[in-house]
């Protein structure tokens, strides 16, 4: 089983991230794929991208070495909305379930802001497990 972990760094991942390893230690030859989306702007600079990929590579040792969970970190610097990019990612590695964390918003903050997690939900070519 494929099992795409939304990451952000936001408290809420750090129990999406517990969720998948528990997810991926039920069922045989699991794999997690850790992507965290960066949206690409002038104002995005390299040093950024470096320490999102050594966050990310950080937490790939973890699954990998501690729990001996194969786990491919992928930090996807892209124009498209984040939702887009992982729905994308999804569907292009033929991900078997998604999880991610969800924070509690206002309607006027997701009418602002838009929902990164409302939108996988509702596009994702696969389950959508969220906790928060």
């Amino acid at each position: 089983m494929k099992i795409m972990v939304c990451y952000d760094d936001a408290n809420v991942t750090r129990a999406a991230l517990d969720l998948a390893k528990q997810q991926a230690k039920a069922f045989d030859d699991s794999s997690i794929h850790l992507v965290e989306v960066l949206e690409q702007s002038p104002e995005l600079k390299l040093e950024a991208i470096q320490r999102v990929e050594k966050k990310l590579d950080e937490l790939a040792y973890e699954f990998n070495k501690k729990h001996d969970i194969p786990c491919d970190p992928h930090a996807l610097v892209t124009q498209m909305s984040p939702g887009e990019a992982l729905v994308h990612y999804a569907g292009d590695k033929g991900i078997d379930m998604a999880v991610m964390g969800v924070r509690r918003r206002s309607k006027v903050g997701k009418l602002l802001f838009g929902s990164t997690a409302q939108y996988v939900i509702l596009n994702a070519p696969c389950p959508v497990l969220t906790v928060k």
